[in-house]
């Protein structure tokens, strides 16, 4: 008779080989979130030597933060990222529409890959100390509109509102708008050339062809821009921080949410830190959804949205 031969299962090695991922997740991630989530329902902070708490107050830190300045710079976030964002995603889909299209023959275009991503790679400390440097009243701006006779005196660029939020804004554009344009161009890159023949064969304009084709099929990649940069957006904290010193200046105007936050761990309110940390999760968790859903629905690839449109289009002929 035949031996049986032993069977060998593979599949202990594969939760052998992600073991390390969660055990980091569990210590460097989880333990901190729950944390996080328990010291919000607690007074605790440091005044001068003096340690108070832990003491169980329930949502007291929650209504405390309702109650200040918490909302305006909820506001001041949603102002800069509005100011960053718009131009990021409008030039970006100019840009990977133009890179992708045969018909533009367009020469070198691996170098301009490379040129519109180069402000990706720098950090945004490194990015905050130039532009601070450029546009102060004694930097190189100043001195070539002075020399040029177009203004009479140095303009106060960082002791402005518009000014601050003006470069705040110009400064997360330049830096995330050459890694969106990549992101898109992958997404027009991966839809099937066949699609683009039978619409030029149909007779559809170039406008028509990016709207009614190229958007719907790219709107996954679309989703998660527009998630990505919101989380992004309600993160910011490094380049206002650097670009007025911490201050958000002029009369907090520039002060983001995590600013706020980092004041609060300066000052070593764990609570109060807690709880905004918690406002910022259920804020992100909500408008992430509510983005998804809008842009995705039940037509995660876009293309029924596609192909209702080109029917539409056709029928309008």
């Amino acid at each position: 008779m035949k031996k049986k031969r032993k069977s060998v299962s593979y599949s202990k090695w594969g939760y052998i080989f992600i073991l390390p991922f969660f055990i980091c997740f569990f210590v460097f991630s989880l333990i901190p979130l729950v944390d996080t989530i328990r010291y919000s329902f607690y007074e605790y902070y440091r005044s001068g030597i003096t340690e108070i708490g832990p003491n169980f107050i329930g949502l007291d830190n929650y209504v405390s933060l309702l109650d200040s300045d918490m909302l305006k710079y909820a506001g001041n976030t949603l102002i800069l990222w509005i100011i960053g964002f718009i131009p990021q995603i409008a030039v970006a889909l100019l840009l990977a529409n133009w890179f992708t299209d045969v018909r533009l023959k367009i020469k070198g275009k691996q170098f301009f890959k490379v040129v519109i991503y180069l402000p990706n790679l720098i950090m945004a400390s490194a990015f905050a100390m130039l532009f601070f440097a450029m546009f102060s009243t004694n930097g190189p701006i100043n001195s070539i509109l002075t020399s040029l006779g177009w203004i009479s005196e140095p303009i106060d660029f960082l002791g402005s509102v518009i000014g601050t939020r003006s470069l705040v804004g110009l400064m997360n554009f330049l830096m995330w708008f050459g890694n969106t344009t990549i992101m898109l161009m992958a997404a027009i890159m991966g839809i099937s050339p066949d699609i683009f023949e039978a619409c030029e064969l149909d007779g559809c304009t170039s406008f028509k062809r990016f709207f009614y084709i190229t958007l719907p099929l790219i709107r996954p990649i679309l989703a998660y821009t527009l998630i990505t940069s919101i989380i992004g957006g309600l993160q910011m904290f490094d380049v206002p921080q650097i670009l007025t010193n911490g201050q958000g200046n002029p009369d907090r105007t520039s002060m983001t949410l995590i600013m706020f936050l980092n004041s609060h761990l300066k000052s070593r309110n764990y609570g109060m830190a807690g709880a905004l940390s918690v406002y910022l999760f259920i804020v992100s968790a909500i408008l992430c959804f509510f983005v998804y859903k809008m842009t995705n629905g039940n037509d995660d690839d876009g293309s029924k949205i596609a192909r209702k449109k080109a029917k539409a289009e056709r029928r309008r002929r």
